[in-house]
């Protein structure tokens, strides 16, 4: 069996390897979804939101793996979602229901980690993983998912 960080190892070499193959951002970042939910049991919904060109303080519902989600524009600073894009930083929510500022995706969402993707020192997107369970995320899932999003810079 594997331990956690021979899983996000692997997670993230099959996301370099679909980061340079010649399918579309959206169906690289689509794989990317299902690899990270095939490889991690704990995330359940795996998604990218990006930045609307055209409404720069906005985030776009992008590819994702999961359960469907009412939330497909997000302002900044509203959510998770929102306030990890408004303030450059990662979020990790271990439990949703202590939040004031949390949009629900699904009442079976427990916890969440949001990772913004920048570009030329600028927010263009992020990575938001959902998790139907309390206090999964480590330090482990913070490292290895910002690696990722350092990576997916290259697609925009």
């Amino acid at each position: 069996m594997q331990n956690k960080a021979e899983k996000f190892q692997e997670a993230l070499t099959a996301s370099e390897t679909i980061i340079n193959n010649g399918q579309s951002r959206d169906e690289k970042l689509l794989a990317i979804c299902q690899v990270l939910a095939d490889k991690i049991d704990y995330y359940d919904w795996v998604g990218f939101y990006l930045v609307d060109p055209e409404k720069e303080r906005e985030l776009v519902l992008g590819p994702y793996v999961g359960e469907e989600t009412d939330h497909t524009r997000i302002p900044f600073g509203k959510g998770i979602c929102g306030q990890a894009a408004e303030r450059e930083e990662t979020f990790v929510i271990q439990d949703v229901s202590e939040q004031d500022n949390y949009l629900s995706c699904s009442i079976h969402v427990k916890s969440e980690i949001v990772l913004p993707i920048f570009k030329d020192g600028k927010v263009i997107g992020e990575l938001d993983i959902d998790s139907h369970t309390k206090n999964p995320y480590t330090a482990e899932d913070s490292e290895y998912l910002e690696t990722l999003c350092e990576k997916l810079s290259v697609l925009f």
